[in-house]
């Protein structure tokens, strides 16, 4: 590391001012954050930071995540000023249209930025995940003198990622996991958007951090390049989790906004712009870097040797542990093209769909779960299962699966009761590479875990999220664990594939649809009842796939009933009740409507038809349906809270029945009808 003091200086100056006039042309941003890490960044990305600007995606690089993600023009300036494919142009062009700076950074838009952050605490969950996933892989893949995975995470956080509760589930387990790699440079400024955190944030931050064993490193100069050097090399000869308390002053070098709650948010002003380059002894135009400073900062040459030295090693590994490095490279190959499963496992998941389909057992979901999850969990290493505390319940492990304890490996994690914490460790191991993530807890649940859940899918990300106990069928434990909006509320976000599968098929397919995924999330949504076997001799493996397919299609057809999950066994009940008066039914099961949705209008028209009244059956918010039966046909949902009794009450009391179901779809038949009053009258006097 130099000590060439005034030059280190001038290069966390030049983050300053990049943030500064990238934050004044777009009118709006963050300044107050770059303009206070600066110091702590020049030590980390000049000296330390393993990176090669022209790879970003090399394997082994570090992580770095800037969780306090609003001062995203601190990263945009490093990545500049690096030598990564931003050029000054699209700093010029912050938060604007279309450009490679956007107001937060996100992952896939500008080269070299790790993971999406805005929400504050995620960013940092993620990291937690990238270092797991760090740690696992070289528990599997290194061997004595092949040290192939051996990089490091680090993370700028600041006031607000401490209060998010996240943060405290996260931290707490990377302690537990002995993340010895994941560093943590604390943004101590006392300031947030509402002024002076001591009116809200009083916590003993560091004796928190210790309490779940991470080293923390206490009161570093945030401003001194000579402290920060000494804090790193002890933060990199922990053998835990560190953390480094960087007392830093939010805006630095600005005469008037330095430590104040004005600077977070806001741009200085043109005044203001003034007296700091002033006070910064800054001479150069807006956007412009002195040459000796923008040579300072390139890493082009020693991101260069160092990727070509990795190489090396990886040669050697590869002469060596042949084999090894095929299945590194294999599972590391980014994430869409990782998703390519092994031939292995593709046949598994075959084999398990023709079991399921044959035995028409009945099931409940989250049974059938986990009897794919027996017979693919072999055959797929890079799988990384784990639960909320619920892996009795959720049925997330698989025969043969190895528990994630302490500081040991595993493929099963016991993610304890932490739900959101859970979803945003996952979303890292996704971005990291080299693992294909999944995590229980019941579907109620689901509200705690719903911002991590829609970041994956926003990143696009392949990870697939279990929420079983997915309706009232989970019976006396009453309306608390009683999901009715989940279904619904987890369809809206965009890019994700929800899955309520109706027996043990169709749960396999929707396991194989998720592992071949590479593009974005999948949920699965599962019983705690059993459900009966729904198929009626015919293949439906790939109908399933496209997300509804016809399970009933009778001659001279009067009414379409449609339904996902559990109720698509009293959707095919009232079926032969209706044909019992005449009255032919089609059946239409509905696995996933997001995957209905994308399919071409031909098909959508001949699986739901629009000649035929149509009745959709779902435990649950009423509201998405009513697109597909449209304003002449009816919803048998539940808009209200459930109750606390056994799960075949609860079904009656909420006119879940075959009978009920008949009655309703009755009512949508024309008066003219020549069987409507007489069967609707019979079907009554039956559900009495």
């Amino acid at each position: 590391m130099t000590t060439d003091l005034p030059l280190r200086t001038q290069c966390a100056n030049a983050l300053r001012m990049l943030a500064i006039d990238a934050v004044q042309a777009a009118h709006s941003g963050h300044p107050g954050m770059p303009m206070g890490m600066a110091d702590i960044a020049e030590a980390l990305w000049r000296h330390v930071l393993k990176h090669d600007p022209a790879h970003p995606q090399w394997i082994d690089r570090d992580r770095f995540v800037l969780s306090n993600g609003h001062g995203s023009m601190l990263l945009y300036g490093l990545l500049h000023l690096c030598g990564y494919a931003l050029p000054l142009d699209e700093l010029k062009r912050f938060r604007q249209l279309h450009s490679l700076t956007p107001g937060h950074p996100e992952v896939d838009v500008t080269p070299g930025v790790e993971t999406t952050t805005g929400p504050l605490g995620q960013g940092l969950a993620n990291a937690v995940g990238m270092a797991l996933a760090e740690k696992l892989l070289a528990d599997e893949f290194n061997r004595p003198g092949h040290p192939v995975v051996d990089h490091r995470t680090w993370v700028f956080a600041g006031d607000g990622c401490l209060m998010e509760g996240i943060s405290h589930e996260a931290c707490s387990l990377a302690g537990t996991w002995g993340l010895n790699k994941l560093v943590v440079f604390y943004d101590d400024n006392g300031i947030s958007i509402d002024g002076e955190v001591s009116g809200w944030f009083t916590d003993d931050t560091p004796a928190r951090f210790e309490a779940y064993g991470w080293t923390v490193l206490r009161d570093v100069d945030g401003h001194d390049p000579l402290v920060l050097d000494e804090a790193i090399r002890q933060a990199m000869a922990s053998d835990r989790p560190v953390l480094v308390c960087c007392q830093t002053e939010i805006g630095h070098g600005s005469p008037n906004r330095a430590n104040t709650a004005d600077v977070h948010g806001a741009p200085l002003g043109e005044a203001e712009i003034a007296l700091t380059r002033a006070a910064l002894g800054w001479t150069s135009a807006p956007f412009q870097v002195p040459e000796a400073v923008a040579r300072a900062w390139s890493a082009a040459a020693a991101g260069s040797s160092r990727h070509a030295a990795w190489e090396r090693r990886m040669a050697a590994y590869a002469e060596d542990y042949p084999e090894l490095a095929h299945e590194l490279l294999r599972r590391t190959a980014g994430r869409t093209a990782a998703a390519a499963l092994p031939a292995s496992a593709e046949a598994a998941l075959a084999e398990a769909i023709r079991v399921a389909e044959e035995r028409r057992a009945a099931v409940a979901t989250r049974k059938a779960s986990q009897e794919l999850l027996n017979a693919v969990g072999p055959q797929l290493p890079e799988l990384l299962g784990g639960s909320a505390d619920l892996t009795g319940s959720n049925l997330t492990d698989w025969k043969g699966h190895r528990p994630l304890t302490g500081r040991g490996t595993g493929n099963h994690v016991h993610y304890g009761v932490r739900e959101f914490g859970m979803a945003a460790v996952m979303n890292g191991v996704a971005l990291h590479g080299g693992h294909r993530p999944y995590g229980g807890t019941f579907l109620t649940f689901s509200d705690y875990s719903r911002n991590a859940v829609r970041m994956s899918a926003l990143m696009k990300l392949p990870v697939v999220h279990v929420f079983t106990h997915d309706s009232i069928g989970l019976g006396e434990d009453g309306p608390t664990h009683q999901p009715v909006e989940h279904a619904s509320s987890l369809r809206l976000i965009p890019g994700l594939d929800v899955w309520r599968p109706a027996d043990a098929t169709e749960t396999a397919v929707a396991w194989r649809e998720a592992l071949r995924r590479g593009d974005g999330p999948s949920a699965l949504l599962l019983t705690r009842q059993g459900l009966p076997h729904a198929g009626d001799g015919f293949d439906r493996t790939e109908a399933i796939a496209r997300g509804a397919y016809v399970l009933r299609r009778p001659a001279g057809e009067r009414v379409a009933l449609l339904a996902s999950g559990s109720e698509v066994g009293i959707a095919l009940a009232a079926a032969e009740w209706l044909a019992q008066q005449g009255v032919p039914a089609r059946v239409v099961s509905v696995p996933c409507l997001d995957r209905f949705e994308r399919q071409d209008a031909t098909y959508r028209a001949a699986t739901i038809p629009r000649h035929l009244p149509r009745l959709a059956i779902e435990a649950g918010s009423s509201g998405l349906w009513w697109k597909h039966v449209g304003e002449q046909g009816d919803v048998v949902g539940l808009d209200r809270f459930g109750e606390s009794a056994p799960a075949a009450q609860l079904f009656k009391l909420f006119g879940f029945t075959p009978e009920a179901v008949a009655e309703r779809a009755l009512r949508l038949l024309p008066r003219a009808h020549p069987v409507h009053d007489e069967a609707l009258q019979h079907v009554a006097l039956s559900a009495n």
